[in-house]
């Protein structure tokens, strides 16, 4: 597993890195994930976390960067099983509840017509079992009150509530508000908002972070994320 140590020796544990990243964050007294995966990567994911032989804290947190199923699917059992408090952007509560969350527009052609038959055909694989949410997240939440240098953001966009984790003002854990999995390129192929999202980039890039650790692919230099923030405020006429 792959991990990095900020300048206050947060430790950021990427513990599941295939259909979807996964993080945990540990400090004195306690963790924080942000995103499980999907069902069937359940054990790996625990099994992974085991294996940092972490001792049991008190203070388990999860956080959802958004309810989209391949990020929640784990979120159940986590809360049950495991122990862990859920915080989410409240715009997604109301889909908690039904345990389904309406897949992102496409912003191609390639990935709206993927959606359009996704729509039709895959909506009863992607849903999950619904969970208590512990916090709603409606702008920033700091987490002073563990003594940590660490804030939760909202930047919607490709979903109407997804946030943003930023650790130590070094390094932000930005679920679907960008990709790695292009090269040179850091443009979602699928967003609710495409304006927001790049207000969220914006936002993002307010802050000192060096890194940005997408759900899907690899991390993000802050010098491609200020190149293609450039690129896509001048085409969608963006405005700070």
């Amino acid at each position: 597993m792959q991990k990095w140590i900020t300048k206050n020796r947060y430790e950021i544990h990427r513990v599941l890195k295939d259909r979807c990243n996964s993080f945990l964050i540990s400090s004195e007294n306690f963790i924080l994930l942000v995103d499980t995966g999907k069902t069937s990567a359940y054990k790996k994911l625990i099994r992974n976390i085991n294996s940092l032989n972490i001792h049991p804290y008190s203070n388990k947190i999860l956080v959802l960067t958004h309810t989209h199923f391949d990020h929640c699917q784990n979120a159940a059992k986590l809360s049950t099983l495991n122990g862990f408090k859920i915080w989410v952007g409240k715009a997604e509560s109301t889909f908690i509840k039904n345990g389904y969350t309406p897949i992102p527009q496409g912003t191609n052609i390639f990935t709206k017509i993927l959606v359009a038959v996704a729509k039709r055909l895959l909506k009863p694989f992607l849903g999950y079992a619904p969970f208590d949410v512990d916090l709603e997240v409606t702008n920033n939440v700091l987490l002073t009150e563990y003594n940590l240098n660490i804030k939760i953001v909202a930047t919607p966009g490709h979903s109407a509530g997804s946030v943003s984790i930023i650790v130590d003002d070094e390094i932000a854990l930005v679920g679907d508000a960008l990709f790695g999995i292009f090269p040179n390129s850091i443009h979602p192929p699928f967003a609710d908002d495409t304006k927001e999202m790049i207000k969220s980039w914006d936002k993002l890039l307010q802050t000192n972070c060096k890194l940005f650790m997408p759900a899907h692919g690899k991390p993000v230099s802050r010098e491609l994320m200020q190149k293609e923030f450039k690129l896509y405020s001048t085409k969608n006429d963006f405005q700070s």
